[in-house]
């Protein structure tokens, strides 16, 4: 989609981009060495903390690691993809390969095919065919995912379930592109896995379970109505003014219009581009501007947020019960 900034975003980013900070996108490497340190920090006093204690906190830091992924991908703190690839490789969120991830994600700013089924990996929202092949438990899951509850409960199963699916039909038609990054992310998962049970005295199940599993929980507190269907394709993208706390453990990917406009602005910049020209922006939403996740959940703790069915003619009609869906 072609980006036109006004002169205010324009010096804003120019004045940002000369900047020593974003120079040496020292932000950034200072998050690396801090996140690391926190993971292996917690994880090497388990005994002291306590199992409930320790896996809440690395799932913690393994969502804000997952943050960094994210930052990763996109090109920062520096220009080597294998450089920064090095950084993400490790599977301290257990789930996804970050080579896999990278590619997906990527494939996700095609923003001509924002929220659409099929063509967006990071679709929450389901086609024609799907929905009406479902069975009702299927489509009480599907809406219930729809809920900032249940997003947190069953979204992240959607998302392990479907990306193992697609790795398994990939290979099913030949293609193993992915194979060696699903190996190598296996063999190092083991790896540590088996570190984390003989040094740390944490279980596999804590670890895979608790860590990973509840990371991307914590993680789909941020994605939760990150998109909405809309026939404007800028109008598809949230502008979440969160708290510092969310900020942080997000890296300012709340103000998520601004990203997807901006991908290779860094994420401790996000903020200052989008209070230079907030009103232009909250505009180009359609006002799709939030105060923080604490009105998500207030409106969407158990109503859904959207209709799962991607339908045009029903994009935003309340979901209230099956009937209103067949």
């Amino acid at each position: 989609m072609a980006i036109y900034l006004d002169d205010t975003q324009r010096k804003a980013i120019a004045r940002l981009a000369t900047s020593w900070t974003w120079r040496t996108q020292w932000p950034t490497w200072l998050l690396i060495v801090a996140i690391y340190s926190a993971w292996f920090g917690v994880a090497t006093h388990a005994r002291v903390l306590g199992l409930p204690l320790t896996a809440a906190l690395l799932a913690l830091v393994s969502a804000w690691y997952m943050s960094l992924q994210h930052e990763l991908l996109h090109g920062h703190p520096t220009c080597s993809p294998r450089v920064n690839a090095l950084f993400g490789f490790a599977p301290l969120a257990v789930w996804f390969p970050y080579r896999v991830y990278r590619e997906s994600h990527l494939q996700h700013h095609d923003d001509a095919h924002l929220t659409q089924p099929g063509r967006d990996p990071e679709s929450y929202f389901v086609d024609a065919r799907v929905w009406h092949r479902a069975g009702w438990a299927m489509r009480a899951l599907l809406i219930w995912r729809n809920t900032f509850v249940g997003r947190l409960v069953v979204g992240p199963a959607f998302a392990i379930a479907a990306t193992g699916v697609d790795a398994l039909r990939k290979v099913k038609l030949g293609d193993w592109h992915d194979v060696p990054a699903w190996l190598a992310h296996f063999i190092a998962l083991a790896a540590l896995t088996a570190w984390l049970h003989y040094v740390c005295s944490i279980p596999a199940w804590v670890f895979i379970v608790g860590v990973g599993y509840g990371s991307m929980s914590l993680g789909s507190i941020r994605s939760f109505r990150e998109h909405r269907a809309a026939d404007d394709i800028e109008h598809r993208t949230v502008l979440n003014e969160a708290a510092l706390f969310w900020r942080l453990l997000f890296l300012n990917n709340n103000f998520h219009l601004v990203h997807h406009d901006l991908p290779h602005v860094p994420w401790f910049a996000l903020k200052p581009v989008y209070q230079a020209s907030r009103e232009r922006y909250i505009q180009r939403s359609g006002g799709f501007l939030v105060a923080g996740y604490g009105e998500w959940l207030t409106l969407h703790a158990f109503a859904p947020a959207e209709n799962p069915l991607h339908d045009g003619s029903r994009r935003f009609e309340p979901v209230s019960t099956e009937a209103e869906l067949t």
